[in-house]
Order: structure tokens, then C-alpha cells, then sequence
């Protein structure tokens, strides 16, 4: 892969994330993330339940519900896309769990976190077509006299939201474009959120000079996530990563409904992120730019009462907003 504006960095990106690259394109994954499994004996074990997506993907859904859910209320649903710049984490990991489990009570809706497969086993567009799968599987429950329970008996297949952080709000905007040249009725997706995407490009911006050691995310780490994540061979300004490049969907991004972008001011990738919210709000999407001066990558996710307050946000955005239109 091309290197724009190389620099030398005292970082060892594969350190950071406890990665050894292997010959045949895999890698070893030395750091042992927490997991909690659903069965737990726990809270949380009556409202979470896993389901197999696709057996030989090794796919699979991870389903909250809220612990007291609304009478006689259906509720919107949310498909979750965790981040791990698509090469690390799970839908299990502890912190992806929680912030479900969270979400899941506090807005309340019923959330569909996917366990989509990780690159460079799985490069791109690996991921999007694991997200499609998911978002069909939900149309199908619908449909189904036999569909998953909880599903027909608490949600709204009319409200349904994509949301994800980091390299999860790529995979939703990916697969966002590609969905809506899909029949879905009678689900509807009424909006993408993303959370502090992951998006870049060839050009280094001046977020990422300015913050280039950041401890949570430095940009020899993206450089790195990239390189693995984007089909071998493939620049910086791929569409997959540089969403202002042409290239696969990006003819449907007038279709778009509604979009919540969330941008911290202490992400290197903040530039990118602003770059994207004026890119399709030139096309007519209406967007809702939640922009906070303080704060990390991925914040949300360490800091729960930082969560609390997005979460207030995204209330409005799903249960106020769409009531309006």
C-alpha cells in the first residue's frame, strides 16, 4: 500500500494493539478483551440473547431489551456496529455489552449488536456485507409468522436506526448506501448514527498532525488499522475510507434519510469526521452535528455518565425528530 506524507513515529503500532501479522494474512491476537456472554447470572441475562447470524461467516446478533420495557408501546430498533478499526473486538466484549445493555434501557429501544467478521481475514467489504445481511435478517423477522420473539412482540419494524462507533460508523455509513437499494418493507431505516467515525484519507489533516501521539488512537495505529482493513493494495483515498472519494454506493447518499454524527474535539480524526457532515449536507441529508469541544475517541464507551448524556441526545433524535417529519 502507498504511504502518504510518511513521518517517523517512536510508536510500534503492532505493540499498542498486541497484534503479531502473520505471512498468510491473518493475524494473532494477544490481548485477551473481557467478553460477557448472555447467559450470564446476572441483570443483564434476562435481557440479552445471542442468535447466529450466518454459520459459516461465524456471524452472529446479540439482542437487549430494555429491563422494564413500555407498555403497549413498540419500540424503535437500533443495529449496533461495535469498533475495533475492523481488525479487533466483538459484539461480546464487556464494553460493547454494556453500553448495549445502557442504551438499550435509557432511550429505551431494542438493540441488534452484530458480530461481523474482522479483517485482514475478512477485509473489506467484508464487514458491509455482514452489516446487510444483519439489517435483512431483521426485515425477515418481520415477515416470519415464526420470527424471533422479541423482535415482533416489542419492536417498531417502521423505526429502525443504524448506529456505530469508530469503524462502526463507517460500516453503517457503507452499508446505509447500500441498503437503500434494497427492498426492506415494511422496515424502514429512519436515520444512521455514527459515532465518531472512522473515516481518513492519502492527506493528513490538521487534527492528526496537531494530536499525531494521541494516546487513544495515534496515527501510526490508523495507518496500521487501515492497511489491514482495506483491500490489499488499496491508497488511503479508497472509498472505503475516504468517503469524498467516488466509488461503490455513493451515488445513493442524496437518498438518505437523517444522520446524528458525533465529534469530539480531542479525536485525531476529528477533520475527517467534519469533512464528512459538510460532505452530506451538501447532498441534502439532514444531519444533526453533535460536536463537543472535550473529549477522546471512542469516549463513550470508558466513560458511562459521558454515555448518559449521548444517549439524551439520541432520544431526541429517534423519538423527536421523527415524529416531526
Amino acid at each position: 500500500m502507498a504511504e502518504q506524507n510518511p513521518f517517523i513515529s517512536p510508536i510500534n503500532p503492532y505493540e499498542v494493539l498486541g497484534i503479531v501479522y502473520n505471512p498468510d494474512d491473518t493475524l494473532t491476537r494477544q490481548i485477551q478483551i473481557p467478553c460477557t456472554k448472555s447467559t450470564d447470572d446476572n441483570s443483564l441475562a434476562k435481557i440479552t440473547k445471542d442468535i447466529p447470524l450466518n454459520v459459516c461467516n461465524k456471524t452472529w446478533l446479540r439482542l437487549f431489551r430494555p429491563v422494564e420495557p413500555p407498555v403497549n408501546v413498540k419500540l424503535p430498533i437500533i443495529l449496533y456496529f461495535h469498533g475495533g478499526g475492523f481488525i479487533l473486538c466483538s459484539a461480546f466484549n464487556t464494553i460493547f455489552h454494556n453500553f448495549c445493555a445502557s442504551m438499550a434501557s435509557k432511550l429505551p429501544a431494542l438493540i441488534v449488536s452484530v458480530g461481523y467478521r474482522l479483517a485482514p481475514e475478512s477485509r473489506l467489504p467484508s464487514a458491509y456485507e455482514d452489516a446487510i445481511e444483519a439489517i435483512t435478517w431483521v426485515k425477515k423477522q418481520a415477515l416470519d409468522k415464526d420470527g424471533e420473539q422479541w423482535l415482533k412482540d416489542l419492536a417498531d419494524f417502521s423505526k429502525c436506526y443504524l448506529m456505530g462507533c469508530s469503524s462502526g460508523g463507517n460500516i453503517v455509513y457503507h452499508a446505509g448506501l447500500r441498503a437503500i437499494s434494497l427492498d426492506l418493507n415494511p422496515l424502514l431505516i429512519k436515520g444512521l448514527i455514527l459515532n465518531q467515525p472512522f473515516f481518513g484519507g492519502s492527506k493528513r489533516t490538521e487534527s492528526e498532525m496537531r494530536m499525531v501521539n494521541d494516546k487513544t488512537l495515534p496515527l501510526v495505529v490508523c495507518d496500521l488499522m487501515w492497511e489491514l482493513a482495506l483491500p490489499a493494495g488499496s491508497d488511503r483515498d479508497h472509498e472505503y475510507c475516504n468517503p469524498r472519494f467516488d466509488g461503490g454506493f455513493k451515488e445513493n447518499i442524496n437518498l438518505l434519510s437523517r444522520c446524528f454524527v458525533s465529534v469530539r474535539g480531542g479525536d485525531p480524526l476529528m477533520d475527517h469526521q467534519k469533512e464528512f457532515v459538510k460532505m452530506v449536507e451538501g447532498e441534502g441529508v439532514k444531519v444533526v452535528n453533535w460536536f463537543e469541544e472535550a473529549g477522546y475517541h471512542g469516549m463513550e464507551l470508558f466513560e458511562p455518565h459521558k454515555a448518559e448524556v449521548m444517549f439524551v441526545a439520541l432520544k431526541d433524535f429517534i423519538y423527536f425528530y421523527s415524529d416531526i417529519e
